[in-house]
Parts: C-alpha cells; structure tokens; sequence
C-alpha cells in the first residue's frame, strides 16, 4: 500500500483528501505544517508527499527543500496562488506537479496516480547496458543518479535528473517540448511549455562547459548531441 504525506494547517482541506486517498487505497498521514512534516519525513518513509504552500512556521517551499536533503520523496505542491512564476519556482525545487486552489479531489488523485505510476515505472525500468556514459569530461552514471564535470559532482534537482537522463538516452533524437513534457513529467502537463525550457536553462548552467551537448532546435525542441 502506497503511503501519503498530506500536509495543510487546514483540517478540512487534509479531511477531503484522506477521505479520497483512502478510497483510492492508500495510507494516509497528516502534518499541519513545514516542520512536523520536515520531522515526519526524516522518521518514516513515504510514496509521495501533498503539500501546501502557505503554512505557519514552516512554508511549503522551504519545507520542500529540506525534505530533498533528505529523500528524494514525489512532492505534488498545493497553492492558492497560480502565477507562472510559483510554479516554475516549485518546478526548480524539484516538485513534480502544482495544483491551484480550489482544486477537484478526483484531479488531484488522478495527477498522484500519474506521479506514482511514473516513479514506479522508473524503478521498474531495466537499467542501461552503459552504467557510465562519458562525453569529453562529462560523466554520466544513470544508475547511481550522478553527474560528473571534469571529474567534479554536479548537485541537479531530481527533475534534472530525470531530463538530462531521458534525453541522453534518446541522444541525436530531436524531441519536441510535448514529448519531454509527456515523458519526463508523465502525464498531459497542464501549463505552459515554457517549463521545459526554465529546465533546460538550469540544466545547461549545470553542465558548464560542456552545456552545448544540449540543442536548441528551433520550432522543435531539443537533443542531446554526442
């Protein structure tokens, strides 16, 4: 049974949502703000975290950055707020989804489902034949989810991760914005597409040097050129 983290300083918002989750089967704990979750999270394991950005103590986005010190635990972000900015904030922190206030709860246990399912296909997947994969000097290791420049470890959030590794993959591949959008965030992304880009831009920060192994292809997309 998959295991939630709910975290809201609102009871009846955590109320909808138990009573959803625990219809669509999974395990439910609640936290009422940042910190208790912070302290949940470092004593128990959990599938996958909803959590509020607005809280007492602790907000959702500083919470959420403690928490991936931690574990590199699916994070779904709740907000009443729904400019482009907050969710692309959330987007580099690592977040997986966003989803605005007043939200559905049959939309939120669908966009759960998608991140679920995602990950547990991830770890499902059989790994490369290439643990480490090497481009002049950067080093890549999919398995241990490492990235290397030159010998130095670079720090990606899992976001990054996931979208260096898709598109190294699929090296000399043109991909188009809607198919790193469908596969890398795993479902029918609901926003701007822009998003790949804010990602791409952080990506190739990351990589220095050797950022030019990623291709702007203009009206398309992007590859990974080796």
């Amino acid at each position: 049974m998959n295991k939630l983290l709910v975290v809201d300083d609102e009871s009846k918002i955590r109320a909808v949502i138990r009573e959803y989750s625990e219809f669509e089967g999974y395990d439910v704990t609640e936290a009422a703000d940042g910190m208790e979750a912070v302290s949940l999270v470092k004593d128990r394991d959990f599938d996958l975290i909803i959590m509020d950005i607005m809280m007492p103590k602790l907000d959702g986005y500083s919470a959420c950055k403690e928490i991936k010190k931690i574990k590199d635990t699916p994070i779904i972000m709740l907000s009443a707020r729904g400019e482009e900015y907050d969710k692309l904030f959330g987007f580099e922190l690592g977040v997986d989804d966003y989803v605005v206030k007043p939200f559905s709860p049959k939309e939120l246990m669908a966009r759960v489902n998608a991140v679920l399912n995602r990950k547990n296909s991830g770890t499902a997947k059989a790994e490369p034949a290439e643990e480490v994969m090497r481009f002049d000097g950067l080093e890549i290791n999919i398995p241990a989810r490492q990235v290397k420049v030159d010998g130095e470890k670079v720090e990606l959030t899992p976001k990054e991760y996931e979208l260096l590794f898709y598109m190294v993959e699929n090296k000399n591949i043109a991909l188009s914005r809607d198919k790193l959008l469908s596969d890398v965030w795993g479902y029918d992304f609901f926003g701007d597409d822009r998003t790949v880009d804010t990602h791409i831009k952080n990506l190739r920060n990351n990589l220095g040097k050797y950022r030019d192994f990623i291709v702007t292809l203009r009206g398309v997309g992007y590859k990974f050129e080796a």
